[in-house]
């Protein structure tokens, strides 16, 4: 609870000398939420309260989304303080890598994970998904693009009519303004990228260095990047918790994880147990602070056992979510 919270957020700032904002985006299976642009207007509420001062720690946990949020939220903070870390209790993959790439200094634990910041592609345009629902599409990711022309280039492409031909078999599967949007997404990413490591890093080499893995050497998108390669291949600066402070990470990191149920995949059948209706009430995100109280996205419903009347006299049971609520609300102690 955020109650229990408040005292291990001052301890956090004792031993940071600084000011904590927590932002929580939830991977609970089935519930997950993502960095998303609404967050700026929460961040405001929290960052006004504390003014400019020399050093803000964001405590931070998910697993990516919006490439522009990330890039703005590093951006905002920095407009607060000259000193900006972001606190890694376990994962910051994607656009929170992203985000992290803003940091004076990164705190990491010894789980915590940084990851590539190739993002994917969502459009109506996608490609669909066979088998499912007309408005499901594939995510198409910017890298697999790049590495399926890659590919075409080392296995026999000679000439460029050889390689608008691999271009237009290609657009025959992926629109081409998808295609547009990939190319447009994977120049944009390498200089977000840039600008946010040269407002703390000045050395064009090291940073050209780090782009390179955290766009396409790394190989997937589920690459995985502890601290010991953060700091020792990437050259980021990294700082080890001291045994102390590691304490009070996993303390908050804990007791979030038990609100959100993070480690509990979302079973409607299990809810509903052997009830026909059933209410629900699931925090997946959250945005908070000692002294500026806590946001949480919450959705609100209830689920309601049924049955489907099909053609040729079939029966078939399913489960209704009337959904009552879903946004953010407020507390403040």
């Amino acid at each position: 609870m955020y109650s229990e919270r408040i005292k291990l957020y001052e301890a956090l700032e004792q031993s940071r000398s600084s000011k904590v904002i927590v932002y929580i985006t939830g991977d609970r299976k089935g519930l997950e939420t993502q960095i998303h642009p609404e967050v700026l207007d929460l961040l405001v509420n929290h960052l006004d309260v504390i003014g400019t001062v020399p050093k803000i720690s964001l405590f931070l946990y998910t697993q990516g989304g919006h490439t522009l949020a990330a890039w703005s939220i590093a951006n905002f903070i920095r407009q607060y303080c000259s000193d900006f870390e972001v606190i890694i209790p376990f994962k910051a993959h994607s656009g929170g890598t992203l985000l992290c790439l803003g940091a004076n200094t990164l705190v990491m634990t010894k789980q915590a994970t940084l990851g590539p910041i190739d993002p994917s592609v969502n459009t109506p345009l996608n490609p669909g998904v066979p088998g499912a629902p007309p408005d499901s599409r594939v995510s198409v990711s910017v890298e697999a693009i790049n590495g399926f022309i890659q590919l075409a280039k080392e296995t026999g492409i000679k000439s460029s009519s050889d390689l608008s031909s691999v271009i237009s078999t290609l657009a025959t599967h992926v629109h081409p303004l998808v295609l547009g949007q990939v190319y447009r997404t994977r120049s944009q990413i390498r200089m977000l990228g840039k600008r946010l490591l040269s407002k703390h890093m000045s050395d064009n080499g090291k940073i050209k260095k780090i782009l390179d893995f955290l766009c396409s050497e790394s190989g997937s998108h589920d690459y995985t990047i502890y601290r010991q390669e953060a700091r020792e291949e990437l050259g980021l600066n990294v700082e080890t918790p001291s045994p102390e402070l590691y304490t009070i990470i996993k303390k908050i990191y804990d007791n979030i994880a038990t609100d959100l149920q993070l480690t509990i995949p979302y079973n409607p059948n299990v809810l509903l147990g052997g009830q026909s209706q059933v209410e629900y009430r699931f925090e997946r995100a959250l945005v908070e602070s000692s002294f500026g109280g806590s946001h949480r996205y919450i959705s609100e419903g209830r689920l309601i056992k049924a049955q489907l009347n099909l053609p040729n006299g079939i029966v078939q049971d399913a489960i209704q979510d009337n959904r009552t609520f879903e946004g953010w609300k407020y507390e403040k102690l």
